[in-house]
């Protein structure tokens, strides 16, 4: 069973314009986080693409790792398998983000656990277009 999400940290993350660093996000347009990202993007939010292939999207220049990014991160939205997501929340915590964001599907307790005792808000298993339509944001 999945720990439940705190929909004020929800509505905190989704309504306050922040840095939001999308692991996963590719020139794919039909991947979910070439939309998330676009989503997030219109709402306010500067996005930063994290990827391997470190391709520029939506207009913003991609990075290969979290640790490549310059400057602060809030929020790291997180689009790999669950079984690589322990691995990027480490990073978020090294790197100093505010919170982690495991999409739908994304479900590590353990690297969610991680990230709270280092001081980081979690949302876990949820897309955030959809909590923000869920919510009237």
């Amino acid at each position: 069973m999945t720990s439940r999400n705190d929909p004020d940290v929800i509505a905190r993350l989704l309504g306050t314009p922040g840095r939001w660093a999308v692991v996963g996000l590719s020139t794919s347009t039909t991947r979910a986080a070439y939309g998330v990202a676009g989503f997030l993007q219109r709402s306010g939010h500067t996005i930063v693409p994290v990827h391997p292939s470190a391709s520029t999207v939506h207009g913003q220049t991609g990075y290969r790792r979290l640790a490549d990014v310059p400057g602060p991160i809030d929020v790291v939205d997180v689009f790999v398998s669950s079984w690589r997501a322990g691995a990027v929340v480490d990073e978020a915590i090294a790197v100093g983000a505010r919170a982690v964001w495991l999409q739908i599907g994304v479900i590590d307790e353990a690297a969610a656990t991680r990230a709270r005792e280092a001081g980081l808000d979690v949302v876990m298993d949820a897309c955030p277009s959809i909590e923000a339509m869920r919510s009237g944001l």
